[in-house]
């Protein structure tokens, strides 16, 4: 997956959980139950729950008649969204094989001794790194 499809999917995904929280809000604040606006919408009330937790996408069609619903125009749902906030990138850029691949065989390592020897084998090569890197001071 490319970076930028990762952040496209980690917006989307900010955004999924915004609007959910914002049909709870609304909802709430009309005092209706799910069941109330599940039955509204001729769904059931877990499918509200999916939306409002994010763990189901809300259709655009599906947002409207929600908006009708609860009588909001349907920007209210996306009120204090700021796009423009994208997820930091990840400090190896996403893209490097040999950190994905190292993460992957680390999980796949069952004996727990094994594990926080590598972690801490890591931690020294790291912190060798460091020291390497400074510079060298003058006497």
């Amino acid at each position: 997956m490319e970076r930028d499809d990762f952040h496209v999917l980690r917006l989307s995904r900010r955004v999924d959980d915004h609007v959910g929280a914002r049909i709870r809000l609304r909802r709430t604040l009309l005092g209706l139950t799910q069941e109330q606006l599940a039955e509204m919408l001729a769904i059931s009330y877990q499918q509200i729950q999916k939306y409002e937790t994010g763990t189901n996408r809300v259709s655009a069609g599906r947002l409207f008649e929600i908006a009708q619903r609860l009588e909001t125009d349907i920007s209210y749902f996306f009120d204090g969204l700021d796009p423009s906030l994208a997820p930091r990138e990840l400090p190896h850029g996403g893209r490097n094989r040999v950190a994905i691949d190292l993460v992957r065989n680390f999980l796949a390592i069952t004996n727990e001794d094994q594990r926080t020897a590598l972690a801490n084998l890591v931690k020294t090569l790291r912190s060798d790194a460091q020291v390497a890197e400074l510079p060298a001071r003058s006497a």
